[in-house]
């Protein structure tokens, strides 16, 4: 794959998050997909398979009533694409955590996408 079409598979996807569009955000990726969400230098959730990771966003999207990626840069680097992000999300209910519906969260972090036979394969969420 060259960088165009890895760079549009990755656009497609983080439209498709911004959208709640769950689907969309699914068609791109490999059935053997590993996600692996990564926070302080720790890994916070791997996720292996198309099955559990579609959960998995079904239920992030549910507790969101707004969210958005924001892209501020994108580098290739042979199989790997990472992308810098400004992330921002509104909370759609309360959470044990003491989170309420309405609270904001703001983050920087990075994502890093590899690919395998024209499909996302891997993706780490940084944060």
């Amino acid at each position: 794959m060259n960088e165009t079409e890895k760079n549009n598979l990755v656009q497609n996807y983080i439209r498709a998050y911004n959208d709640f569009d769950v689907e969309k955000m699914l068609v791109d990726l490999s059935d053997e997909i590993i996600f692996k969400n990564l926070s302080n230098g720790e890994t916070t959730l791997e996720l292996k398979g198309i099955g559990a990771f579609g959960e998995q966003v079904r239920q992030a999207a549910r507790m969101f009533s707004e969210r958005e990626q924001k892209i501020e840069k994108i580098s290739f680097d042979g199989e790997a694409c990472e992308v810098s992000i400004n992330y921002r999300g509104k909370f759609a209910a309360d959470l044990p955590n003491g989170i309420k519906a309405g609270d904001e969260i703001k983050l920087d972090g990075k994502s890093i996408f590899y690919f395998t036979d024209s499909k996302i394969s891997e993706i780490q969420d940084i944060s």
